[in-house]
């Protein structure tokens, strides 16, 4: 990652100083980026948008009520709710969404409206009450989508990208951040193999050949707020990141136990992917990200200077030059 820097314990960005609104701000990513925030970026006030009142009564306790956050109970899906909780915002972090694959497959349209009609919900809103940039959370499964998770989130994408055309004449650029499973987020699925181990029990494996790309909460809260110093509008920035077969995982959290394969769930994939071949015309590679430029930008974008890569080049989670060895994933979980 990039360095920044450092007066004390402030980290010198463009979120420093300033009022950030963050959608499901009481998830695992949301949780992690208000402890970073207030940390080391000195913030005026922190707007905790979601819909969970439980939630958010623990997450004040965790951060001891701190003065400087605010606690909104909203829902993406309420474009008046979003544009009162917005008034006065500098930056917006959009990470609310719903992300189990196969409960997409059984609920379609409740993603369609939350992952799609929220999203666009938060680009008129972020609009409308002059918010200077708004990064967008993405994953690595809106890059060639083969389920309806997915699909909702590359719908998701292209809106925040094409966002920047539709505030052409206003101050709002729209930005997406695009990385793969996070390490100890809410849903993973270590605690429940831990669990299993400690029972003396077998550790359950969708598919023995599976991978995919792994990136820490910090890891994922820092790039976020890089990402939010570098854009102009338009991009997609996916981080440069370590892959690791589901076997080494399950042996990281539960050394010598047995696996049994009970297949792949519904909508899921063998291999993830981040960058898709044909996206690769118009993809450059800087020191620890690769940055996917807009299709159209004709809203004054001054495009970032970095390597092209080669054509065709995928970014896959099976074909990745870095792997985690079953020590180092073991380390990060200690960690």
């Amino acid at each position: 990652m990039s360095e920044h820097l450092f007066i004390g314990q402030v980290v010198v960005s463009n979120l420093s100083n300033s009022s950030i609104l963050i959608t499901g701000g009481t998830g695992s990513f949301g949780k992690a980026f208000i402890e970073y925030a207030l940390s080391n970026l000195d913030p005026k006030r922190i707007v905790i948008f979601s819909r969970d009142e439980l939630k958010q009564y623990e997450a004040r306790q965790r951060f001891n009520n701190d003065s400087r956050l605010r606690w909104f109970i909203g829902d993406i899906r309420d474009q008046h709710r979003l544009i009162r909780a917005m008034h006065n915002i500098d930056y917006v972090v959009h990470a609310a969404a719903l992300k189990q694959v196969d409960t997409a497959e059984y609920n379609p349209f409740e993603y369609v409206q939350t992952n799609i009609i929220g999203t666009q919900n938060v680009i008129e809103a972020s609009i409308d009450t002059g918010v200077k940039k708004v990064v967008a959370l993405s994953t690595d499964k809106a890059s060639s989508p083969i389920n309806l998770y997915g699909a909702t989130k590359l719908a998701a994408d292209k809106l925040c990208q094409s966002a920047n055309h539709y505030a052409a004449g206003y101050e709002t650029r729209f930005s997406v951040v695009r990385y793969g499973n996070v390490m100890g987020s809410r849903g993973s699925v270590i605690p429940f193999w831990e669990q299993l181990a400690i029972d003396g029990k077998e550790i359950p494996i969708t598919d023995s050949r599976m991978t995919r790309f792994w990136i820490t909460l910090p890891q994922a809260v820092k790039f976020v707020v890089e990402s939010f110093d570098l854009m102009q509008g338009g991009e997609v920035f996916v981080p440069r990141i370590p892959s690791m077969k589901i076997l080494d995982l399950a042996e990281a959290v539960a050394p010598g136990a047995k696996t049994y394969e009970i297949g792949i769930r519904p909508g899921e994939k063998l291999h993830e992917e981040m960058i898709a071949a044909d996206d690769s015309r118009r993809t450059i590679s800087l020191s620890d990200r690769y940055v996917i430029l807009p299709t159209i930008a004709e809203w004054g974008y001054e495009p970032l200077e970095g390597n092209s890569v080669a054509d065709g080049f995928a970014y896959r989670s099976d074909s990745n030059d870095t792997w985690l060895s079953v020590n180092e994933i073991r380390n990060l979980l200690q960690e």
